[in-house]
């Protein structure tokens, strides 16, 4: 006769083999190895509420090898979440809540969208610090308000992507507490043993981190993990990694093979599997009564957790009323951005670069707004993300708002997105516009994920000068253009700057891009009005024709001001153009037809002006020969010199001008 925790585990097991056969596809052998790891956390562990499974206060799960997601599916069905056991044979089916890899916002219960290896660990370092943060801030020794640990399950690929390395390094030198992995330490890859590619020594390796290390021998022994995780709670001042040896596609007769990793068992192998377990090999998506009644029977100490945390929010309100308020502001995500008070600040202001502009904006922002937090990739003095008042996060300063990332800008990118995704926050993360590369699969899970994270990218073109092609960004902004969901603003001047920061705190289902100058640039003075009243809307006519415009000059960021010189210039000749500022395609994109062909109507010939490739272009311009931009590397040298030996100048641009209308 199984124990209960047997029965639990061989459950979850099931469940999820069951899904990936019905489905013919997904990944058995990690359910079947890991089970019992799934089980551990959420039956002796989890603080978790399946009536409301974004309760502020919940313990973070999160399954960081996301190819598992079947297993995560039968922990949330078992747990009591709204995931029928009609979901479960769904899976990886159109319209289900059971796809493929976890996707946080489509199945109740899951933290945090997880696929590319690594990230899920990254993830969870955010959350952790994120705990931290507000804990720091809000707690009071008689009432701890914000109290959760972030668990999950990671494995060997997770460990051997780069970015799992960065995220461990900063968690271990943040001291990190409550931050606990289980390993699933199988030492199987898709391609044979962990030895061809992965041969070092993992609990040396976190040990150097900063890192607990704890080991538990048979992935089948419940309570030596239980005793393990108790003993990483007990350790407050580091995160911890729990080693487990485990064995890929347990107890089938793929066991401990690569064969089992991502192909279905097959309905043979499968019987054997459950045969060799003591389960009838004839039921499919099964759960006996006492397992249903077992995680049943926790539901109504789950209401009750969360009731007492809205009981002790109650009572800390009555003692704390101004913080219970902005508490409940940050969880709710209601804030105010005074848009009047930003652009305010450059009002004696000639000229300013807008990365510097953006610095000056941080600061009021951090006045209005407390969820604001920021850092940068070791770049915090040239990004100018610093907020000069306030601390930075560490081991001694839970409360400090600035967080040094360390040259980690994919770490940085994938903790800030935990960040986003645990709730209370507006993150930003500075570094330079070409090294968004490195940031490229960070950005793309925060638009997929539908979150809030600000990523601050200066020296945004060959005008950043002398330190030449290696930090001179030609094709990343039309790169980034490309991610959908993904808010890309390049502004003109400081008071597009402002509305750029103001747009990127209210995008609360996108990430924003700023792409801001290393040059100093004039403040649009005498546009202010037009500047205020329109540039949200992602493209307006800055300076329009005296009479009728015989073509429109379209620039963005520092090329505006080159075409509002080049309009003086071609007005001198009797030619009258328009200049349009488009600081950003996908908020012109959201307005109607009507206001779209009053800022570029047919019929009109239209040039861009981009210190960037110019492909694209031609969706604007209907031509991309209507396009001036840089189609090779940049060189080393100041950056005046550079726009001018590039074609950014206002000759070249009144003669494509003429070209064009000829």
């Amino acid at each position: 006769m199984q124990t209960i925790d047997q029965a639990c585990v061989n459950t979850l097991r099931f469940l999820a083999a069951d899904q990936v056969e019905k489905a013919k596809s997904g990944h058995p052998g990690f359910p079947l190895g890991t089970a019992p790891l799934m089980y551990t956390i959420w039956d002796r562990f989890m603080n978790y509420n399946p009536a409301d499974p974004n309760w502020f206060n919940r313990d973070r799960f999160i399954l960081s090898p996301g190819h598992g997601s079947a297993l995560m599916y039968a922990m949330l069905h078992v747990a009591g979440y709204d995931l029928p056991m009609e979901e479960l044979k769904n899976f990886r089916q159109w319209g289900s809540k059971t796809p493929g890899h976890p996707e946080n916002g489509h199945t109740p219960g899951v933290d945090a969208s997880t696929g590319p290896l690594g990230h899920g660990f990254a993830m969870g370092v955010g959350f952790a610090m994120a705990e931290a943060m507000l804990a720091a801030r809000y707690n009071k020794p008689e009432f701890a308000v914000v109290d959760h640990y972030t668990y999950g399950i990671t494995s060997d690929g997770d460990l051997m992507e780069g970015v799992s390395c960065e995220a461990a390094s900063l968690a271990g030198t943040l001291g990190l507490g409550k931050l606990i992995y289980l390993y699933d330490d199988n030492k199987i890859t898709i391609e044979g043993s962990t030895d061809c590619a992965f041969s070092e020594d993992v609990e040396m390796r976190f040990k150097a981190y900063g890192w607990q290390v704890l080991r538990v021998a048979d992935s089948e022994d419940v309570e030596a993990m239980e005793a393990a995780i108790k003993e990483a709670q007990a350790d407050t001042e580091h995160p911890s990694l729990i080693i487990v040896r485990t064995h890929i596609g347990y107890g089938s007769p793929k066991q401990d093979k690569a064969s089992c990793h991502g192909e279905p068992l097959g309905a043979d192998a499968l019987k054997a599997t459950k045969e060799n377990a003591g389960w009838d090999p004839e039921k499919m998506f099964y759960v006996p009564e006492e397992v249903a009644a077992r995680f049943a029977a926790k539901l109504p100490a789950c209401a009750a957790a969360q009731k007492a945390w809205n009981d002790k929010l109650e009572a800390y309100a009555v003692a704390y009323p101004e913080l219970a308020q902005e508490l409940n502001n940050r969880i709710d995500d209601k804030f105010m951005v005074n848009l009047e008070s930003l652009e305010a600040i450059f009002k004696e202001t000639a000229k300013t670069a807008t990365r510097e502009a953006s610095g000056e904006i941080i600061q009021k922002l951090a006045m209005q707004l407390p969820e604001l937090v920021g850092g940068s990739a070791d770049l915090g003095p040239s990004n100018k993300t610093i907020i000069n008042a306030e601390g930075f996060f560490s081991k001694e300063d839970r409360a400090g708002r600035n967080i040094h990332y360390g040259v980690r800008e994919h770490a940085m990118g994938v903790v800030m997105n935990g960040i986003a995704l645990h709730g209370g926050f507006i993150p930003f993360g500075g570094t330079f516009l070409v090294f968004a590369d490195f940031l490229r699969p960070a950005i793309r899970m925060s638009a997929l994920m539908g979150q809030r994270v600000i990523y601050v990218l200066t020296h945004d073109s060959i005008a950043l000068g002398e330190d030449g092609p290696t930090h001179q960004p030609i094709e990343t902004t039309m790169g980034l253009r490309l991610i959908p969901n993904v808010s890309v603003i390049r502004p003109a001047d400081a008071l597009e700057t402002a509305t750029a920061w103001q747009q990127a705190c209210l995008n609360l289902k996108q990430p924003t891009c700023l792409l801001l100058s290393r040059q100093k640039l004039p403040v649009l003075h005498d546009y202010a009005e037009v500047v205020h009243a329109n540039a949200y809307k992602g493209a307006y006519v800055l300076s329009p024709a005296k009479a009728e415009a015989k073509a429109i000059l379209i620039g963005t960021g520092s090329e505006v001001h080159l075409a509002l010189e080049a309009q003086a210039k071609l007005a001198e000749e009797g030619i009258d153009v328009s200049v349009v500022s488009m600081p950003s395609w996908d908020a012109f994109e959201k307005q109607g037809a009507e206001y779209k062909e009053a800022v570029l109507p047919a019929g009109v010939a239209k040039i861009a002006i981009e210190a960037g490739v110019p492909y694209g272009w031609s969706r604007y311009t209907g031509n991309e020969n209507n396009a001036i931009g840089i189609t090779t590397f940049g060189a080393s040298a100041p950056g005046d010199l550079l726009m001018e030996k590039y074609g950014f100048t206002v000759e070249n641009v009144v003669a494509k001008v003429h070209e064009v209308l000829k």
